[in-house]
């Protein structure tokens, strides 16, 4: 195993494949749902969530303060007028570099940070869970369960888990998204998805729920499911963690290399 640290230019393509990868997510599962698409310098998807993350402001390169005034006052001005929340995911990436100043100065709200990790798939370092069977979901009726057991620990709970599946049922199962569940004595206990984008394997909703928690299972199941992208040729993994899954992930390989700051707004 090759524990080298990456160069310049290496960590520099998979900073770019970490936003670019999620920002792709967040656009197709927001089309999905409905919502209102930009992208002429600055890309978002608005209006196809009840959830202010998935309400996302992906991308922004702009020259000069005004120009980005404008947007954060148009991206808070469209939200408004849909009645929803809301949020603006800023990476290294954006311009100006004084962004989350801006939008806080408009009336948006810093809601936390995720670091952004990367990972070279010939870097895995294995991960096994006593028991544990890996699925991946190939039809509805998988996906209802996947959603169903995503429900029990993730996020907003059910009320997230029904939007995404919903959202899954209309983009289908098969590549890019590879949705799994994870088995235990025939029962489902954890998910995850693998988002086929930008070069990269993007991981995503990897949850356990909570009466199997503290064995292993999340860096089990997401051991499993990059192996089986790493088969299929893929070269690397990105993710946004958790403040509580970034131990898991340092476990696997997975370096953390840059941060993505959350702002929200939601109607008062």
């Amino acid at each position: 195993m090759d524990d080298a640290e990456p160069t310049e230019s290496d960590t520099a393509e998979l900073i770019r494949a970490i936003e670019d990868n999620a920002a792709e997510l967040l656009l197709a599962m927001g089309a999905a749902g409905g919502g209102r698409q930009r992208a002429d310098g600055v890309q978002w998807s608005l209006g196809g969530s009840p959830l202010d993350y998935h309400n996302a402001v992906v991308s922004c390169v702009l020259d000069g303060g005004e120009a980005a005034d404008r947007v954060v006052a148009d991206s808070l001005q469209e939200l408004k007028d849909l009645g929803i929340p809301g949020s603006w995911h800023v990476g290294p990436s954006m311009r100006p570099l004084d962004l989350g100043d801006r939008l806080l100065a408009a009336g948006f709200s810093h809601g936390g940070s995720e670091p952004g990790m990367a990972l070279r798939l010939t870097e895995l370092r294995e991960a096994e869970a006593a028991g544990l069977r890996v699925e991946r979901v190939t039809d509805v009726n998988g996906l209802a369960t996947w959603a169903e057991t995503l429900g029990q620990g993730f996020g907003e709970g059910v009320k997230e888990a029904r939007w995404v599946a919903e959202v899954y049922r209309r983009l289908g199962v098969a590549d890019p998204w590879r949705h799994y569940l994870g088995y235990l004595d025939g029962k489902p206990v954890a998910t995850v998805t693998v988002f086929l984008a930008s070069g990269v394997a993007g991981v995503y909703f990897v949850m356990t729920v909570p009466a199997a928690r503290r064995r292993g299972i999340g860096a089990a199941i997401t051991a499993a499911v990059l192996r089986e992208a790493r088969d299929s040729g893929l070269e690397a993994a990105v993710l946004g963690s958790s403040p509580a899954g970034r131990s898991v992930y340092t476990g696997l390989g997975f370096r953390e290399l840059c941060t993505i700051d959350l702002y929200e707004w939601s109607p008062s």
